[in-house]
């Protein structure tokens, strides 16, 4: 997507308010649980990953003093409703069942959902090839909510708290196969831990569960908020940020408009 920088600046200017004393203190919502190479805690304890840097960055084009706050990802949304936090960044996919409860920023990234399986096994990501194996999926995700929908029929479904638990069990052969985001998924499987497998495909787009993308979710009514995020979105796409930060982590673009 191209932006003329100068509209970007006076947009984000009458937005954010030029020259304002202090920043807004927001606290944005992180899975806990690791999600290399979006976010992830490294030995001393500091956040750090793709996602954590696009936080950083948007937050500070917008202004916004924000504060990493941990959560559990299937509590995620009602820390939100409950004002534990104030916005979430957390590759949640923007849904149209999740916009029943919350609303979104603009997308900040776009990658599809993938199949991934043994290199030894000769499958596809159809609902045909995966009919009778195992699929893991992690709890609460849109990846859960469309193998239920597309391969549950035929297939068993095995539910996970974490990704890290069903790339595990995938190696171990415990599970035929998982369905998660295909960047996660690559590195998984370009690490030496996940070198068994490889990802078999995409599998067919239904953005009813699969979403438009990626997008800070917020309250309800907090226009304000969004839109602020919204502004320091288009800052770093239009300045390069966002594909500064995302050639340092990925070989290609991980943004579509």
């Amino acid at each position: 997507m191209k932006l003329n920088k100068a509209i970007v600046a006076i947009l984000a200017t009458a937005i954010l308010g030029a020259g304002a004393a202090a920043a807004e203190q927001v606290k944005i919502g992180v899975a806990a649980e690791p999600y290399p190479p979006f976010a992830s805690v490294d030995a001393s304890g500091k956040w750090i990953g793709w996602e954590i840097e696009v936080i950083d960055a948007v937050c500070a084009a917008a202004a916004l003093d924000c504060v990493i706050t941990p959560v559990a990802w299937d509590g995620i949304i009602p820390s939100l409703t409950g004002r534990q936090i104030d916005a979430i960044m957390a590759s949640m996919s923007i849904t149209e069942e999740r916009q029943k409860t919350i609303d979104f920023s603009d997308p900040y990234y776009n990658t599809p959902a993938v199949i991934v399986a043994d290199k030894s096994m000769d499958i596809s990501a159809t609902p045909e090839s995966l009919a009778g194996k195992i699929i893991g999926v992690q709890a609460s995700t849109i990846h859960q909510a469309y193998a239920n929908a597309y391969f549950g029929d035929a297939a068993e479904i095995r539910v996970y708290q974490t990704q890290d638990e069903a790339n595990q069990d995938l190696v171990a052969g415990r599970i035929d196969a998982t369905q998660a985001d295909s960047i996660a998924m690559a590195d998984f499987v370009g690490s030496e831990a996940g070198s068994c497998c490889e990802i078999k495909g995409p599998v067919a787009n239904d953005e009813s569960i699969l979403g438009r993308g990626v997008g800070a979710g917020v309250r309800k009514g907090d226009d304000a908020l969004r839109e602020k995020l919204n502004a320091g979105i288009a800052a770093i796409l239009a300045d390069g940020t966002h594909a500064e930060i995302t050639s340092r982590y990925f070989k290609t673009s991980i943004y579509s408009k």
